[in-house]
């Protein structure tokens, strides 16, 4: 296998997931499509389609899945088994974290693909834009918003956002270069101050990792797919598996297809 996660292609990074490997994905496999998982009931299918309809730039669906698939055209692998962690929730409660959701995943299970920042991380790299996490070898610190989400039938929730530190005169640059991947949420929805998404301590995210800006950064806040996450703990759905915030479905698509002029 190759030296870097990097240079990895998306089956063998897979394969790394499937014997126990367990590490948030930023950087792996580099041109290549990661995903956000959440499978839900099928009864509440709809219920998230329109959901994400009305709020495309945190839940901009990839795919969908038939009732108990567990592989989707853009994912040769297993969805059971291919991420390095699953959540497991019942009423809106996590109830386990597991490196394997086979013993829980359910013949009703639609599973829904959500587009990720992570794909838009190589481009930004290849022009000179740092990216922290992925050069500390941590996760992307993410953050629940007082932005509540438009609600959907049973769904409800507020808006996560992801937070990479943009050096101030590289901030249009970012913007520029994310704005072409509207399918992996696009531009940013915030630049700047974190109190104006309600963010009361950046030190302390909700999700993954504390992230350090530096003198001469800005912090840049993209919507996240684990916003669906956050409508299941708010709505309180029977069921839901998802992946762990940071840890994702590293997909056969290229990062190219879902580049727009």
């Amino acid at each position: 296998m190759p030296d870097t996660p990097a240079g990895l292609a998306p089956a063998q990074a897979r394969e790394l997931f499937r014997s126990g490997v367990r590490a948030p994905t930023a950087g792996y496999s580099a041109g290549y499509t990661q995903a956000n998982l959440i499978a839900l009931p099928r009864d509440l299918a709809f219920d998230f389609l329109l959901f994400a309809q009305r709020n495309p730039k945190p839940c901009p669906v990839l795919e969908v899945t038939e009732p108990g698939e567990t592989s989707a055209p853009i994912f040769a692998g297993d969805l059971r088994t291919d991420l390095p962690a699953y959540r497991i929730y019942e009423h809106g409660r996590l109830v386990a974290e597991e490196t394997d959701a086979t013993g829980h995943w359910r013949a009703d299970l639609v599973a829904f693909l959500i587009g990720c920042s992570f794909t838009f991380e190589t481009p930004m790299l290849e022009a000179g834009i740092p990216v922290r996490h992925i050069e500390t070898g941590g996760n992307v610190a993410m953050y629940t918003t007082d932005r509540q989400c438009r609600p959907a039938g049973r769904l409800s929730g507020p808006l996560v956002v992801s937070m990479r530190p943009v050096p101030a005169e590289r901030v249009a640059d970012a913007v520029r270069i994310t704005s072409r991947y509207p399918s992996v949420h696009g531009a940013p929805v915030h630049v700047g101050d974190p109190a104006a998404l309600g963010i009361a301590d950046p030190d302390t995210p909700d999700f993954g990792d504390p992230v350090e800006v530096r003198p001469g950064e800005v912090p840049v806040f993209w919507a996240c797919g684990v916003t669906p996450q956050a409508a299941v703990m708010a709505s309180a759905p029977e069921f839901a598996i998802a992946h762990a915030p940071g840890h994702m479905a590293v997909t056969d698509a290229r990062d190219a297809d879902h580049q727009v002029p």
